[in-house]
């Protein structure tokens, strides 16, 4: 295990300088700090909305981690999960201080804090996953080397006005959550919640990148941008609710081939190929299930 973890990130590291080497710099458009709600509803603060809209992530983060310690209320078991939760709930309580203090002036320097604890509650995500889906050891030795990979990320785009380590950061978890969760079996129940939070994270890339087009579609009531933050602060949301109700995973179901073997007809040579597949997989299957019939 020891050897594969070592090649697999020799191999990554591989890729990424490659991947340094044949792309070009992408810097920080200024563009980008041009927000189209500017206003100063109240007391004169500046961009009112886009800075108080980040109140709901300490709400968030502080009953998380509270939970996290307070009586182990999320039942966590795991070393490595502790430390993966807590450090994700104390970024997402982060991100209300920095992203706020961004707002009221936006420009690089300050984008440096905004984005700092952001990447580290999305590391902390990687890290909880690799916990759960692949080997505890594992994530657990991992959480503090993603914390500083997201970190190192922003420090070189600052100094170096390169968002490409950054992007890296924060979009290859984008496709390797979403194939961990659909190609390995989950440790608990109420799995259904991280779709859920991903939902809102798209939704919150969506309205962050359409913030203008809503601001007028709204008769400037409200920008994409602070629709934004709104969305985003529902995915620790969901994350709490999914870590107060889920239990142990009795069995650990390959959700593509079960729900494929689930309503396969009855082609003898296709129930015969999938509970093959099963069967390499190790995954317990159930015979006692209705069939339909094939067209």
């Amino acid at each position: 295990m020891e050897r594969r973890n070592l090649y697999g990130c020799g191999a990554a590291i591989v890729i990424f300088v490659v991947l340094m080497v044949v792309t070009p710099a992408i810097p920080q458009s200024q563009e980008y700090h041009n927000f189209a709600d500017q206003r100063g509803l109240f007391l004169g603060l500046p961009n009112t909305l886009n800075v108080i809209s980040n109140f709901p992530f300490l709400i968030v983060g502080i009953v998380g981690l509270i939970l996290c310690h307070y009586g182990n209320y999320f039942k966590l078991s795991l070393e490595g999960e502790i430390w993966g939760w807590s450090c994700f709930f104390i970024g997402v309580a982060a991100v209300a201080f920095g992203s706020s203090y961004y707002h009221l002036m936006p420009n690089d320097a300050r984008l440096v804090w905004d984005r700092l604890p952001m990447t580290i509650a999305f590391t902390s995500i990687v890290a909880i996953f690799v916990i759960e889906r692949i080997d505890e050891n594992t994530g657990k030795a991992s959480i503090a080397p993603l914390i500083l990979a997201g970190i190192l990320s922003i420090l070189y785009w600052r100094f170096f006005d390169d968002l490409r380590p950054y992007a890296v950061v924060q979009f290859v978890p984008c496709i390797a959550i979403p194939l961990m969760a659909i190609l390995m079996p989950p440790m608990y129940t109420h799995s259904s919640y991280w779709l859920w939070a991903a939902g809102f994270y798209l939704l919150a890339k969506v309205e962050e990148a359409e913030d203008k087009p809503i601001y007028k579609l709204t008769h400037r009531v409200i920008s994409g941008h602070t629709l934004k933050h709104l969305s985003a602060a529902m995915v620790p949301v969901f994350l709490t609710v999914m870590l107060a109700r889920r239990s142990v995973e009795a069995e650990r179901y390959n959700s593509i081939f079960v729900i494929f073997y689930q309503t396969s007809c009855s082609s003898h040579y296709l129930k015969f190929f999938l509970f093959f597949i099963l069967a390499l997989t190790k995954i317990k299957i159930v015979e006692n299930r209705p069939q339909t019939k094939c067209i």
